[in-house]
């Protein structure tokens, strides 16, 4: 048997991936104002990295409760649906596949970026700690500040959010999205149903994991009859450490994160869902997620497993040639080098991220990265 490479095609439900080399959601807050609707500098910073074999959008808020962060796109409106669609052409017309990663922060926000400055909604009334949030305090200007406290969701409230996400999913179909990814991890809305650090209903959304993954299955459900399930993904941060580092967001650590999230490939395997994406710790010196768990979720989930986080070249063979994944987003590389998958294949160098110009600004930073001539 030959072995795979990360230029080893990769059938994803009815495409076709030229290689396993994805670009994940990463939240770049370019999007044009007021509005938040994706502009020709998203447009052309798309279109320079559809080279990958697969490319998932930035987390995008399904809805105006769903903002986290000041500038980050939404899905919500027509002028979102019109600015994404030229995204998809951009993308398409280079013969990429794109998804988009449909987004709800939850507790992870701030009266400021609420519709007439409401708390944040959430499972519980629980504030989000550890974690920090971004707001605008003028044009072109922010600041990063804690969350505020959250109200609780009543249980017809978190039904209509199952129909917002079907919504999102109707809006990225229009907006030429191949399929749609929800964002399950990093304690954002979905996490905070899943995790027992932040759910404490005593109605069908709580209690047991089971409950717990209640709201995830019903948005699957949802969002599959609109694109059928092989074109729906799921993105987990299954922590099994975490850290003091302050960060912008982080994700939550369950007394049994093993447990928590085999189930809930399981309860994704049995939905059929299309692929599975994996958010590793990606901190300074985190550790490697446990062998145990990679090979428990292989043999759960029949898909094929994205992986992320902190990885290089090398990682992603070794990770591709134990068959415990198959395909893997390169998030910082990939930003700065928006050539990615030709500087691999011809072993060049790499250009280095610039730190200070990932979130916000200009096409600095964004759209002006070298390409390698060969």
């Amino acid at each position: 048997m030959t072995q795979k490479t990360l230029f080893t095609p990769l059938q994803l439900g009815e495409f076709t991936l030229r290689n396993r080399i994805a670009l994940p959601p990463l939240t770049r807050c370019r999007s044009e104002q007021p509005g938040n609707v994706p502009g020709e500098m998203m447009v052309e910073y798309y279109r320079q990295r559809a080279s990958a074999g697969f490319m998932v959008t930035e987390g995008t808020q399904i809805e105006p409760r769903g903002q986290g962060y000041a500038w980050t796109p939404g899905i919500h409106s027509q002028e979102q649906i019109a600015g994404w669609k030229k995204v998809t052409e951009a993308v398409h017309q280079q013969g990429g596949v794109i998804f988009c990663q449909l987004w709800h922060v939850g507790r992870v926000s701030h009266h400021e970026l609420q519709p007439a400055k409401q708390a944040p909604v959430a499972p519980s009334a629980v504030p989000a700690e550890g974690v920090r949030v971004f707001i605008e305090t003028g044009p072109g200007a922010g600041m990063l500040t804690a969350p505020s406290v959250p109200r609780e969701l009543s249980t017809q409230e978190v039904k209509e959010i199952v129909e917002l996400y079907r919504l999102a999913a109707e809006n990225a179909k229009e907006a030429g999205f191949d399929g749609i990814e929800l964002h399950s991890a990093n304690g954002y809305l979905i996490n905070q149903f899943i995790s027992e650090h932040s759910n404490f209903r005593t109605d069908e959304y709580g209690g047991s994991l089971q409950n717990r993954l209640r709201f995830l299955r019903e948005i699957i459900v949802a969002v599959s009859a609109v694109f059928g399930s092989d074109k729906v993904g799921v993105r987990f941060a299954p922590l099994f450490t975490t850290t003091d580092e302050e960060r912008v967001y982080l994700g939550l650590v369950e007394s049994d994160p093993h447990a928590t999230y085999i189930s809930a490939a399981q309860m994704l395997n049995e939905l059929q869902v299309g692929y599975l994406s994996i958010a590793e710790a990606d901190w300074d010196n985190s550790p490697d997620m446990p062998e145990a768990f990679r090979i428990a979720l292989r043999e759960t989930f029949r898909a094929p497993i994205m992986y992320s986080g902190r990885y290089t070249r090398e990682k992603a063979e070794q990770v591709l040639s134990k068959g415990w994944g198959d395909f893997f987003g390169f998030g910082r590389t990939f930003i700065a080098n928006p050539d990615l998958p030709a500087r691999f294949k011809q072993n060049v160098g790499l250009n280095s991220v610039d730190s200070a110009t990932l979130y916000g600004g200009t096409g600095k930073g964004y759209t002006d990265y070298p390409v390698y001539n060969s």
